[in-house]
């Protein structure tokens, strides 16, 4: 099952037992292979018709009944000593964050990670509203309709996760920029006037979340219950990048040169913003952690190697997809190098970093 087998078996073997679905087989229903490589890929409507019944039969969960929000070794105290920043987030390497005492470098993960819980919960909301614009504009029996409301149906859950997680561990986190809340309802518009790009707006926003989430558990996790809600998401998020994918592969040889043409350079400005909301706390939440404006310039920026390749590596699947689809080209590569988010492309999806770098 590739990727999305990946995901599901991550999922299985971090959520563990005690959960109402951990007992159920979690690979009912092969999903579809939307790789690069190894041929014969799958017909559209038949990956949108195995999508729909993986969401049916399949591992499928639900915020307040498969998260284990009051359970002995899963509760959110503050002062937690297994609050601690992952390896993979390049403010646990600053000589700042280093030389906190033992109780903020705490503080600081709790808020760190709390923060980009929630930024994920906003985006996953401007995707609800988005893509019931896009819904509207569908015709009657078209098979996109069920796949898309099974996704929007998960994505509630997963708001609900990740704002249950933010009230109880750090709810004086804001999460996304200001900016960004306030434009939520016209960006939305685009699922209706503007499909293509609202679908890569999509990627932006899951596939740097997604990235961020599988590479904690590979590291080995942080809190138990943080571990629970990522791998559960990691676990259905593989459908909906999956079908984000699949819809761009076989919708864009419809597109116009000058559409075509507009996507692949507004592609890269959009990952690049994504990346940088969800990775970088807000101005708002670095001030709340006590962040120096001069630990975020070079930390958060491409001076910053580790961060570069940070950026690099996120992008690899949609800088894939991109290339596929032929948006992009050398026409419009000058714009992937330009906001940082070029490099090769993944082989495959979910390719892991190590051997993709």
């Amino acid at each position: 099952m590739g990727a999305v087998g990946g995901s599901i078996g991550l999922a299985r073997k971090v959520v563990g037992t005690g959960v109402r679905v951990a007992a159920a087989p979690l690979a009912v229903v092969p999903l579809p292979s939307l790789s690069r490589i190894g041929g014969g890929k799958q017909d559209y409507f038949d990956t949108l018709r195995t999508l729909s019944q993986a969401s049916t039969t399949g591992p499928h969960f639900e915020a307040f009944i498969d998260v284990p929000w009051d359970q002995p070794g899963f509760g959110l105290d503050k002062n937690d000593e297994r609050w601690q920043l992952p390896g993979i987030d390049p403010l646990a390497h600053t000589d700042w964050y280093q030389s906190l005492s033992k109780e903020r470098q705490i503080e600081v993960a709790r808020q760190r990670m709390t923060a980009m819980t929630k930024t994920g919960s906003q985006f996953e909301q401007l995707l609800l509203l988005g893509g019931t614009q896009f819904l509207m504009g569908l015709q009657n029996e078209n098979p996109e309709f069920r796949y898309f409301m099974h996704e929007l149906t998960e994505e509630c859950h997963h708001i609900q996760m990740f704002q249950e997680f933010t009230n109880r561990s750090a709810p004086e986190i804001t999460g996304a920029p200001a900016w960004l809340l306030k434009t939520i309802p016209v960006i939305a518009l685009l699922g209706s006037v503007w499909p293509t790009l609202f679908f890569q707006i999509i990627l932006a926003g899951e596939e740097p979340i997604d990235h961020v989430q599988k590479n904690a558990l590979r590291a080995g996790g942080s809190h138990p219950l943080l571990d629970r809600i990522m791998a559960i998401h990691a676990a259905e998020e593989a459908r909906h990048i999956g079908f984000a994918h699949a819809w761009l592969e076989h919708h864009t040889p419809e597109m116009g040169a000058v559409n075509r043409f507009a996507v692949g350079l507004l592609t890269p400005l959009i990952m690049r913003i994504a990346i940088q909301i969800i990775m970088v706390p807000s101005r708002a939440d670095a001030e709340l952690m006590g962040i120096p404006e001069d630990v975020m310039r070079d930390t958060f920026s491409r001076r910053n190697e580790a961060f570069r390749r940070m950026i690099s590596d996120v992008s690899a699947d949609v800088r894939a997809g991109c290339e596929d689809a032929g948006m992009l080209t050398a026409r419009t590569r000058w714009a992937w190098r330009k906001w940082g988010v070029d490099g090769r492309p993944s082989r495959f999806r979910g390719e892991p970093v190590s051997s993709a770098a």
